[in-house]
């Protein structure tokens, strides 16, 4: 497969449920058809922490892919996430991925890499496997730097040397790294397109990169394309701008106890825009606490993020 230009932004979206906890296949159509219309959008990556990827079955992760692809029309790629702890069982998964229609794969870290790190050689092993079994083209994922899950910079280049490596996520969270990393990343990978996911941070990284994968883009798509284009012209004053008009929804819907809350927030968020009828996720996720959803709203509003529909 070829590999997809990214070089934009690339939300996150959630995974929509009915109110009785089922895939909600009518929000996918909506929610994909809308983002999918938007300048500068440039894939759309599902089945992440945003999409509440891991708590799907496989035959309903396959399913949330193709309603995805259905609903884009063929108008950008669609880029699913790949999960699974072991390598084979993570390559059997991309695997079915592709075979759903998904155009690339963003490749997370094993599981038990994030509490006991990982021995030399087996991340560039598991995107060896993922690549040569399924054929997708797949995104290098950089965890936060306070989980032993993070990429050493030696790790980070021999994986972006490997073939079917084409982009970088990268969400180190920590401005030391990404300020001394990244330009050698940029250097010694030059084809690599590198791409923030730090949605609680965007002004700092939206300057260095390729673009954005972001749960962001899928509650404030319009904004964050043109803070991109901000960065690649090096205009920090309008960068700043859109990062002020964002801030009261950055607090509302990133700075909360938990990061993980920040996916039932965006499901709110999507409420506020027209595209929810509801924020119904799935355990282990909980809603959020009483009057969240008015503090969202009122937040999307102060952002000039009216309803779409």
């Amino acid at each position: 497969m070829k590999a997809p230009d990214l070089r934009g932004l690339s939300p996150a979206p959630v995974t929509p449920f009915t109110r009785d906890g089922e895939v909600d296949h009518a929000a996918i159509q909506r929610l994909g058809s809308w983002l999918g219309s938007i300048a500068g959008v440039k894939s759309l990556v599902v089945l992440g922490h945003a999409g509440e990827g891991t708590f799907l079955s496989p035959d309903e992760q396959s399913a949330v892919i193709e309603s995805f692809v259905k609903s884009v029309d063929g108008k950008i790629p669609v880029i699913a996430g790949i999960t699974l702890e072991g390598t084979d069982v993570a390559a059997q998964e991309a695997k079915r991925a592709a075979k759903a229609g998904a155009e690339a794969g963003l490749v997370y870290p094993s599981h038990g890499w994030l509490r006991f790190g990982y021995q030399k050689g087996a991340p560039q092993d598991r995107y060896r496997a993922l690549f040569e079994e399924s054929g997708l083209p797949l995104i290098l994922f950089q965890y936060p730097d306070e989980t032993e899950a993070t990429y050493n910079l030696e790790t980070q280049l021999e994986i972006a040397a490997q073939p079917g490596v084409f982009a970088m996520k990268n969400g180190v969270r920590n401005m030391k790294r990404w300020d001394t990393e990244i330009p050698v990343i940029r250097r010694e990978r030059p084809n690599l397109q590198i791409l923030t996911c730090h949605d609680e941070y965007l002004l700092h990284t939206m300057f260095d990169v390729d673009g954005a994968l972001v749960g962001y883009g899928c509650i404030a798509p319009e904004p964050l394309v043109e803070m991109i284009a901000a960065g690649k012209a090096k205009d920090y004053a309008k960068a700043r701008r859109i990062h002020d008009r964002l801030l009261p929804v950055t607090s509302t819907v990133y700075h909360r106890g938990s990061h993980m809350e920040g996916t039932v927030a965006l499901k709110h968020a999507l409420v506020a825009r027209g595209i929810l009828e509801h924020a119904t996720v799935r355990s282990p996720l909980r809603p959020l606490a009483p009057g969240a959803d008015a503090e969202i709203a009122s937040a999307m509003r102060k952002a000039d993020l009216g309803s779409v529909r």
